[in-house]
């Protein structure tokens, strides 16, 4: 529990941070709000037309009575708007990451500055890192939409789907955006995917904390581009400070991506 509030404040000092700098926040609104605008488009049309593929999942209560028939096609209809709500929140930040990588990597540079300064530079290529942050995006996001629905599925048992189900879901939804707003940090220290997750797994009290903060705000309308800065900005100094020591050198990985 210690550690599950220490995330939590490391995501209010990520946007105390931003707070004191309102020209940073401004700079890392930028990529946020094109990709609102995009998934705002998307979800809209998934409220058009969510009745309908209810409908279309459902053949089963086509002779039912009306009660029953609206009832369980209303209950589908909303657990599929709940698994959208999920996988957008989660895939928000892998996206827009991808989207603002030069933003948010300056960013996340000058939070480090601001504490102590920049570990050594490991020397990849922009394209590589690109690709890299791409297939990151790709693999959280089908495991998200994996995880979506299986809690899709069990929102149907009653009492647990409607109370269990909720906050395990913020709980898992809140571990990966933890894994995306770290990223930036851990792979400036040379960490690939695998790396980053074994660090997480050792720090499931911190990394549940600050992501089921981020979560929690992010359900808040305009929550995620908002404090989409802030977040990278906690994100980068929960890195800093917990995930890479003490143990891992500040350049830990570097030989070997340099070697690669």
């Amino acid at each position: 529990m210690r550690d599950f509030v220490i995330g939590v404040r490391y995501f209010l000092r990520g946007m105390g941070w931003v707070a004191r700098r309102p020209r940073q926040w401004l700079f890392g609104l930028i990529p946020a709000l094109i990709v609102l605008v995009v998934y705002v488009v998307a979800l809209v049309l998934l409220v058009r037309y969510d009745w309908d593929l209810a409908k279309s999942m459902s053949p089963f209560a086509d002779h039912w009575s009306k009660g029953a028939r609206e009832t369980t096609r209303g209950l589908i209809a909303a657990l599929v708007f709940a698994a959208a709500i999920m996988i957008a929140i989660v895939t928000f930040t892998g996206v827009t990451l991808i989207v603002g990588d030069p933003f948010y990597e300056s960013l996340s540079g000058r939070v480090e500055e601001s504490t102590g300064g920049l570990p050594p530079e490991v020397d990849v290529p922009l394209l590589r890192t690109l690709a890299r942050a791409t297939v990151d995006a790709i693999v959280v996001g089908t495991v998200t939409a994996l995880f979506a629905v299986l809690f899709f599925a069990l929102g149907f048992v009653p009492a647990v789907g409607q109370t269990v189900v909720p906050v395990v879901a913020a709980c898992v939804s809140g571990y990966f955006l933890t894994f995306e707003l770290t990223s930036i940090a851990l792979e400036r220290r040379g960490m690939r995917r695998r790396e980053r997750f074994a660090i997480l797994r050792r720090n499931k009290g911190l990394s549940l904390g600050f992501g089921v903060a981020v979560v929690v705000v992010f359900l808040i309308p305009l929550g995620s581009v908002l404090t989409m800065p802030g977040a990278v900005a906690g994100g980068t100094l929960l890195a800093r400070e917990r995930l890479t020591g003490p143990g891992i050198p500040p350049d830990h990985g570097a030989l070997a991506e340099n070697a690669a």
